[in-house]
């Protein structure tokens, strides 16, 4: 049973105001303000002067639990949303991997599910991990990238991304944290993701909260599980009346959704979920036994959502 062995998370100190950046990327003042008032974006947090190797390498320092286990590291996955991540012939995921002493572990990023990749890569790495056979080997997931093209600074009436980072151990058992469902949908006809045609812009609009609504539903019984069994839903920070939507497609009430940090770190690509857990702990909302979900959506378009058990 895959099962989360450790999480934590990277906030950069540099505290961008949304009103600046999104002038800087040409929105007039109406669209801004509904950036502000009705999606609920405040700021982001950037890192100008670190590159992606230093960003993962921040997160992964953070993780207490790696130390003195980094022979038991069997993986280093980097789940993206960009596909390309340096010039030719870099490799920042090796120079993580590397940098941290992993010399065990096979390096291989992925990048199929856009932003739900994050959850892809517990899922897969679970499985490795249980076929490879040995109870102490674990993988270290990295998550969270650099917005550095305009195209992904911000994705149009959904959100405006930040550059915080986490990092994951996965194992395969144990109690703690492990997950209990999972559920992915992609919908092939969005697939040119934030270069839709107006049409299928209006489409995938239509088809959005339904959608989560039912990917969330199909983990949680996954799970043998109902809505009203799910003590907390950790989200992806997107525009906000898009979960009021979902939330009320499910029937769970707002406040069992964290959306503490979607004013304050933006949309941070594959990173959102596992950020949102270290907050959930930080302010004493999970407690053991209680079931919590993590969600995404990645531009594609792939709906994922993943039940644990904490």
């Amino acid at each position: 049973m895959t099962s989360l062995a450790a999480v934590s998370s990277y906030l950069p100190p540099e505290v961008t105001p949304i009103t600046p950046y999104l002038e800087g990327v040409g929105l007039n003042p109406g669209q801004i303000k509904l950036y502000h008032r009705f999606y609920g974006f405040s700021k982001i947090r950037l890192a100008s002067e670190s590159s992606s190797t230093e960003l993962m390498l921040a997160a992964a320092n953070r993780l207490e639990e790696l130390r003195g286990r980094e022979h038991q590291v069997r993986y280093v996955v980097q789940a993206r949303t960009i596909q390309l991540a340096a010039p030719y012939p870099r490799n920042p995921l090796h120079e993580v991997r590397d940098a941290l002493g992993l010399k065990n572990a096979t390096a291989f990023s992925l990048t199929q599910h856009a932003c739900a990749s994050g959850l892809l890569a517990v899922d897969l790495c679970g499985k490795l991990l249980a076929a490879d056979g040995d109870p102490d080997a674990l993988a270290l997931i990295l998550v969270g990238e650099k917005a550095f093209t305009p195209s992904a600074q911000v994705i149009a009436d959904s959100a405006i991304m930040g550059e915080s980072m986490a990092a994951v151990l996965v194992r395969a058992g144990g109690e703690r944290d492990r997950m209990v469902g999972y559920a992915t949908r992609t919908y092939g006809e969005f697939h040119s993701g934030p270069f839709l045609s107006p049409e299928l812009m209006a489409a995938f609009d239509q088809l959005y909260a339904p959608a989560l609504a039912e990917v969330i539903v199909a983990a949680v019984e996954h799970a043998g599980l109902a809505p009203s069994d799910v003590a907390l839903v950790l989200p992806h920070n997107v525009n906000q009346m898009s979960w009021f939507r979902v939330a009320k497609a499910i029937g769970l009430p707002r406040d069992r959704i964290l959306l503490d940090n979607l004013p304050e770190l933006g949309h941070c690509f594959c990173a959102d979920s596992f950020i949102n857990y270290r907050t959930a702990l930080g302010l004493g909302r999970l407690r053991p036994g209680d079931h919590y979900v993590m969600t995404s959506v990645g531009l594609g378009a792939t709906f994922s959502a993943m039940a644990f058990r904490h």
